[in-house]
């Protein structure tokens, strides 16, 4: 297993110095944000972004994320020459030494909550979905970090109405579409491709959400046959919804040699089906971290690893979710339950 960390580049706040002082990390995931979503990514770029990595000390094998244009997911306008950029951006991403790309076909938006900084009650401050509060939001006039902010209202309230006459299955005909075309330029490349699931993993504002649980990753793992057509796996996403096992998952998908990149972060689901994001530590929410990590070990897990969203403590300021105090302990927490595993296993 390497542990990971999440770094959006040299705006960041966290900087590589910052996370290379903590002990366990061997890398990081990143990506180049400034190219428009479905362009090519220029190879200067991603080297120039590889050696600030490497100069302190840092991996840089896995890219989170390459997006996937919203014409490719419609399969309309030009969706043919965004796949096109999307396999040369896997070509480039190979070239320089990237073993792994997680990416997702969540409709309009990548993760959704109705809060970023809930306070809870230790005093630290949280991402948060309350149900109630988003059946009441108005998703045309939101915005929310990591998702694409270059659509108009308009724009938005378009693309919302056709995803919902797309419905489900159209939107796993074009996901299947999308993946027989890039899975053998990424075996070619010897690239793993990890599916991230959808965040919350239910239909959010009446738009059609497909990889949310069991049957829908098998359905999604049977559309090609091959290794490098796998998953991120992330306990946040599928552990929010109470049907899902994860740790089940993790032994299944783990087993099968189909997880490639492990996202861990607790989460504390309330009665209604809400949640908030949590600390860590088992004891802090509704998942058994430890028991997730002992299935990792169980099935030889020897892929990437990172501690997802964390809170923002000790007064820290910076993106929703990815300040440095909270998910530098959680990465130093499951590092500990890692080595405790090794040395058992000795």
């Amino acid at each position: 297993m390497k542990m990971t960390f999440r770094w959006y580049g040299s705006d960041d706040p966290v900087t590589l110095d910052k996370i290379r002082q903590i002990p366990c990390i061997t890398g990081v995931v990143t990506a180049v944000y400034s190219v428009p979503v479905g362009e090519v990514w220029p190879y200067e770029e991603i080297d120039r972004i590889k050696s600030e990595v490497n100069a302190k000390g840092l991996e840089m094998e896995v890219i989170e994320s390459v997006p996937v244009h919203e014409d490719i997911k419609l399969r309309q306008g030009n969706y043919q020459t965004y796949i096109d950029n999307y396999k040369e951006n896997i070509r480039r991403l190979a070239k320089a030494g990237v073993k792994c790309i997680c990416y997702n076909f969540m409709p309009v938006f990548d993760w959704t909550r109705s809060r970023l900084d809930q306070p809870l009650s230790d005093g630290s401050n949280a991402l948060v979905y309350y149900k109630e509060d988003v059946d009441k939001m108005d998703p045309a006039k939101m915005t929310l970090p990591g998702w694409d902010a270059s659509y108009s209202p308009d724009e938005i309230g378009s693309l919302i109405e056709k995803y919902r006459a797309l419905g489900e299955e159209g939107l796993w005909s074009n996901l299947e579409y999308f993946i027989k075309e890039i899975i053998p330029v990424a075996a070619e490349c010897d690239v793993r491709m990890a599916i991230h699931p959808d965040d919350p993993p239910w239909s959010v504002f009446g738009i059609p959400r497909i990889i949310t649980n069991e049957a829908n990753i098998d359905r999604f793992l049977s559309l090609y046959d091959d290794v490098h057509h796998g998953l991120t796996l992330c306990s946040g996403s599928l552990g929010c919804l109470k049907s899902n096992d994860y740790t089940a998952m993790v032994r299944k998908y783990g087993k099968m040699g189909r997880i490639h990149f492990a996202h861990i972060r607790n989460i504390k689901i309330l009665e209604d089906g809400s949640f908030e994001e949590s600390a860590h530590m088992s004891s802090c929410g509704s998942l058994d971290v430890e028991e997730i990590l002992k299935a990792y070990h169980d099935v030889g897990f020897d892929g990437y690893l990172r501690p997802d969203h964390g809170r923002m403590i000790w007064g820290e300021h910076g993106k929703p979710g990815y300040g440095l105090y909270d998910r530098a302990l959680g990465a130093m927490y499951m590092a500990g339950i890692w080595e405790t595993l090794e040395k058992e296993r000795i």
